[in-house]
């Protein structure tokens, strides 16, 4: 497989800018209905959250799927209206509402289940977290992001230069910002929350997206070494043709059991793969077209620049 990698430099800054755009305005969005560039979930806002499954749903004799409508309605006359509902696979239903304390979440439970339908007490899940913990959470969560983006930053100009940190981290941004930008539109379009392990996700993201990176440039440094009279451009495009089949073939074995997890692992770890998905696939295409043609693009504006030697491998 041979890729014109500056035949496609312009088209991929585009749609990477295009996307990028998009992205920042869902979260601006978001920001307006939810105070947060995504739905915050409960770990973050703290809170009681009920999920309860139709006891007829073991063996698929429900008459009708749960009406959403109608919950809302349950919650309005239990004082509890501005609460958050889901229904999941028509006949699981997920209600975020204030804290609760035992006697409101029984009355709440009595209700849905007199007006609803009998619930499996098997299957009832209740969660509830403080709004101070939930603050501490994504305070702790950002600080966790940002602090991997600087020890990257000192990693890479230690391993290679500065100009290499820099597009690096600009290429995980970018990684970055795509993900939440997708859970932005997900949030606004179908109520998704993104909660702790949406942290997670960027944190693994950013680590496998910086992996590919990091191999691409040690190519490009030493193919600059062993040819010194090619261009800058046409170093890129070799170090790059000669990991991409390494780079294709690791994010396609790192997605394939991730999309099984978001098919057949449940709700608790559905949207968590969802967002790995994402980000490998940005991340391996920001390593190929983003990182190295931005590159590129300043060692060409500033040539004379000399390569240290290799680190010597242990």
């Amino acid at each position: 497989m041979k890729l014109d990698l500056f035949k496609w430099e312009k088209p991929t800054w585009v749609i990477s800018s295009l996307l990028t755009v998009v992205g920042f305005v869902a979260m601006i969005l978001a920001w307006t209905q939810f105070n947060a560039p995504f739905k915050p979930g409960l770990d973050f806002v703290g809170g009681t959250r009920l999920q309860l499954t139709l006891a007829c749903a073991k063996d698929q004799s429900c008459p009708n799927p749960i009406d959403v409508s109608q919950v809302r309605d349950l919650l309005s006359a239990e004082g509890l209206g501005n609460s958050s509902v889901q229904i999941l696979e028509n006949y699981s239903l997920s209600v975020r509402a204030q804290t609760l304390d035992v006697e409101q979440r029984e009355t709440l439970q009595k209700a849905l289940s007199d007006n609803i339908g009998k619930f499996d007490a098997e299957t009832i899940q209740i969660d509830t977290v403080g709004p101070t913990v939930g603050k501490e959470l994504f305070r702790s969560g950002v600080l966790a992001v940002l602090l991997s983006l600087l020890g990257i930053v000192v990693y890479l100009a230690f391993r290679f230069q500065w100009d290499y940190a820099f597009f690096a981290v600009v290429a995980l941004i970018h990684d970055v910002l795509i993900t939440m930008g997708f859970f932005a539109i997900l949030g606004l379009v179908s109520g998704v929350e993104a909660d702790s392990l949406f942290l997670v996700a960027l944190l693994t993201i950013i680590g496998f997206s910086v992996n590919d990176t990091v191999v691409i440039y040690d190519r490009i440094r030493e193919t600059l070494e062993r040819h010194p009279d090619w261009t800058v451009n046409h170093v890129v495009d070799d170090a790059a043709n000669q990991t991409l089949t390494r780079s294709i073939n690791t994010s396609l074995t790192a997605t394939l059991p991730l999309t099984a997890i978001f098919f057949f692992g449940g709700e608790t770890l559905k949207f968590f793969a969802l967002a790995l998905i994402v980000g490998f696939v940005s991340g391996a295409y920001s390593s190929i077209f983003i990182a190295t043609t931005l590159w590129a693009w300043w060692r060409n504006r500033h040539p004379g620049r000399r390569e240290p030697k290799a680190v010597a491998e242990v």
